[in-house]
């Protein structure tokens, strides 16, 4: 698979900054615009703006059923993995089964995995769960198996948004090699060199969002590797 890049623009988070780097995304598109957050802000208008400036797929990020919408392309079907909160396993699913039965939007079935990034995320704060620690390698690794054996399209490991820490290349290495789908890294990535790094670990798809909100000017530096 060729190694791509998301956009992670969080609605509560909109700023003039986000409509410079919106700017900098229509010049430039990326591979992926995902557009959510964990406390299930309002996000219609700014799909549609999305949807008319940038020339790449908008897929729904969704912090609870509240933010599935029709104006996107896709909706990413989240199974919090790493926790045991039956909400964010099953629940928040049942509860949504309703809304896309019959609708046009791609959904994709997503394992995702939080691995403890140096601060209480917003995922943790919300779930009510723990991340895994990154020194436990084979608990991630079994983890992710578990999420494919399940049926899951992706596998998502996710530091936390504003992680001090991003996932270390040598998660990421073991994490790859226990799978044979796609693996999508964020958190805590903010330089070129650990988005690139990141890629040559093992992640298929690098989602970068809490750096750009307050650099925009880093979009340039990490679509010109």
């Amino acid at each position: 698979m060729q190694k791509k890049l998301a956009i992670l623009i969080d609605p509560e988070k909109v700023s003039s900054k986000t409509n410079l780097l919106v700017n900098y995304m229509s010049e430039t598109p990326p591979d992926y615009v995902l557009v959510g957050g964990s406390t299930g802000a309002a996000m219609e208008s700014l799909i549609k703006d999305l949807k008319a400036k940038v020339n790449a797929p908008v897929v729904i990020f969704p912090g609870n059923v509240s933010q599935i919408s029709q104006k996107a392309d896709a909706l990413m079907f989240i199974s919090l993995l790493s926790g045991r909160n039956p909400e964010y396993l099953i629940g928040s699913h049942v509860k949504a089964a309703a809304k896309l039965k019959g609708t046009s939007l791609k959904v994709v079935p997503v394992g995702y995995i939080l691995v403890d990034g140096g601060k209480e995320s917003a995922v943790q704060r919300v779930s009510g769960t723990e991340p895994i620690e990154p020194s436990d390698i084979e608990t991630i690794k079994n983890t992710a198996y578990a999420g494919q054996l399940l049926g899951m399209q992706y596998i998502y490991l996710e530091a936390g948004s504003g992680a001090l820490n991003r996932i270390p290349d040598a998660v990421i290495s073991a994490v790859k090699s226990s799978i044979s789908i796609p693996l999508i890294v964020g958190g805590g990535i903010r330089t070129p060199e650990a988005l690139q790094s990141a890629y040559t670990a093992g992640a298929d798809i690098v989602v970068i969002g809490n750096a750009l909100e307050s650099n925009p000017g880093l979009y340039h530096s990490i679509t010109h590797l």
